[in-house]
C-alpha cells in the first residue's frame, strides 16, 4: 500500500499468467490496470485514469520477455484526498518493482496544483485541488527524469506547464530515494 498524505492506494500485481486468447499479444505481455474506487463500481474517471496508467506502465515493463502472457494491475483505492492520479502511479511503479518484473526505468508520480495567483503547489489535497486553476499530473522516469506522462485539468500557459513540470522533476528524486530505502530495507529483513 503506498500514501502521499491522506491519500493512499493499496496495489496488487497478478502475473505473468495465461493470457485469454483475445487479449494475446504475440511479441509481449498484455498488461491490463484495473483501478477500484473506494466505494460503488469504476465510472468514466476511472477508466481514463487506467488507461494513464496503463500506458505509463506498458512505457517501462519489458513485456517482450513473457510474450502471450497477461499481467493483470489492481489498484485499490482505500482513501483519496487528493493528488489520487500520482499516488496511483507510486504504487504501481512499487507492484512492478515487487514483482521482480524488468524494467527499462522506475518511474513516479507527481501531481502540481497551480493556484489562482499562480503558485505551484505539489502534492495538492483535495480542497487545494479544488480551488486550483490547474492541477497536472506527471509521470517521471528515474532515467534522465523523462516525462512518460502527462495529465492536465483546467488551464495554464505553456510556461507555467514547463514551470510545474521542473517543480515535478526535482520532487521526483525524493520519491526515487524513497524507493531505493524501501527496498534496502525489505531485502535487509530477510
Amino acid at each position: 500500500s503506498v500514501s502521499a498524505g491522506d491519500t493512499s492506494v493499496l496495489a496488487g500485481l497478478y502475473g505473468p499468467a495465461e493470457a485469454k486468447v483475445s487479449k494475446e499479444l504475440p511479441d509481449r505481455a498484455a498488461l491490463e490496470v484495473l483501478l477500484r474506487p473506494k466505494v460503488g463500481l469504476p465510472g468514466v474517471m476511472e477508466r481514463s485514469r487506467e488507461q494513464l496508467l496503463r500506458q505509463t506502465c506498458e512505457a517501462v515493463v519489458l513485456g517482450v520477455l513473457h510474450p502471450r502472457t497477461a499481467i493483470t494491475l489492481v489498484l485499490q483505492v482505500l482513501s483519496d484526498a487528493g493528488s489520487l492520479l500520482s499516488c496511483c502511479l507510486n504504487g504501481a511503479c512499487m507492484a512492478l518493482l515487487d514483482a521482480g518484473l524488468p524494467l527499462a526505468t522506475l518511474f513516479c508520480g507527481v501531481t502540481c496544483a497551480l493556484q489562482p495567483d499562480g503558485t505551484i503547489l505539489l502534492d495538492p489535497t483535495a480542497r487545494q485541488e479544488q480551488e486550483a486553476r490547474a492541477i497536472l499530473t506527471f509521470a517521471i522516469a528515474s532515467n534522465e527524469r523523462k516525462v512518460l506522462m502527462a495529465n492536465t485539468k483546467g488551464s495554464c500557459s505553456v510556461e507555467e506547464m514547463q514551470q510545474c513540470l521542473a517543480a515535478a522533476q526535482r520532487a521526483a528524486d525524493n520519491i526515487f530515494q524513497f524507493y531505493r530505502d524501501s527496498v534496502r530495507r525489505r531485502y535487509s529483513k530477510s
